[in-house]
């Protein structure tokens, strides 16, 4: 893709995510990879991704990437011992109780990925901007929009509040990221020191670190980092909520040696994020066992 064409995409970026599934997730591949989106027999992890945009799309998924209602599905799976604690689920900013919150609590958009307000003290919280960004939050459901993400198309926006959680010895949170394929975890995407120095680096199940990582634009872990105690409870909990999905991510924290549920995601990173180096893009995508679409069928539900 030539930078004039790359420069256009970007500027119209908005207006073309309502073109045809097919015809966007093109653009958006090549825009971000700078490589050629081959729908009819992609290889690498990403491409696969934007397949799975278009092509996998089981009613179920509305309800998984859903912060509130995967609770139910996590709670029939794995049991409720495994969710973290919440104060409310609220439609409207207006309705979040403030007053009646604990000093440290955690708001989450159920809708979408990445609008979280962590609130430590809440005698310093700005109540009136922080309704100005709950209001902008569930203003429309357009994240699906943004990489055809069909998965939160039908997702309700809604804020959920839930419990602030920390490890004893660390200011900042373990991000345990489980790559599932059909059912079976194949490595640990892992952060660290997010608040401080984001660090990131992938792990077998193990705990051996691997010689790729997610997206070079993250710091690495350079060394070896200590053992969770209980991180074979989390490998199985992710491989039982994963099971008879063809790919997922199911995240974790271990806090205080507790597992503690994260999220399910079916599109990491919007599939903008490449592996390094080059050639893990592919030896992950060949864990990625696409499933086949019938004759004359246009989605898998």
């Amino acid at each position: 893709m030539s930078n004039k064409i790359r420069r256009f995409f970007l500027k119209h970026l908005r207006k073309m995510r309502f073109l045809p599934s097919k015809m966007y997730v093109r653009y958006h591949y090549e825009y971000f990879s700078g490589k050629k989106l081959d729908l009819d027999n992609p290889k690498e992890f990403n491409e696969k991704i934007e397949w799975y945009k278009v092509f996998y799309r089981p009613k179920i998924l509305n309800q998984l990437v859903d912060k509130y209602a995967v609770r139910a599905f996590v709670e029939d799976k794995i049991g409720a011992q495994y969710l973290n604690e919440i104060y409310g689920v609220y439609e409207n900013a207006e309705d979040v109780p403030f007053d009646e919150l604990p000093n440290k609590f955690a708001i989450k958009a159920t809708h979408t990925s990445s609008h979280n307000l962590i609130v430590t003290d809440k005698k310093t919280l700005d109540k009136t901007k922080a309704l100005k960004l709950f209001k902008k939050w569930l203003s429309k459901n357009q994240y699906y929009r943004i990489g055809q993400e069909w998965a939160y198309k039908d997702v309700p926006p809604r804020l959920i509040i839930e419990k602030f959680l920390k490890e004893d010895d660390k200011t900042s949170l373990v991000d345990y990221k489980f790559y599932c394929f059909d059912g079976k975890a194949q490595f640990i995407d892992i952060h660290i020191d997010r608040d401080e120095d984001h660090k990131q680096g992938c792990f077998d199940l193990n705990f051996k670190l691997l010689p790729f990582g997610k997206s070079s634009s993250y710091k690495s872990i350079s060394s070896e980092i200590e053992k969770p105690d209980n991180l074979q409870e989390m490998i199985n909990c992710a491989e039982i909520l994963a099971e008879n999905i063809p790919f997922v991510r199911v995240d974790f924290y271990s806090i205080n040696g507790k597992t503690i549920f994260g999220e399910m995601t079916f599109y990491p990173s919007d599939a903008r994020k490449a592996f390094y180096p080059e050639e893990y893009n592919t030896i992950i995508g060949d864990y990625f066992k696409l499933p086949k679409l019938k004759k004359g069928q246009q989605v898998i539900t």
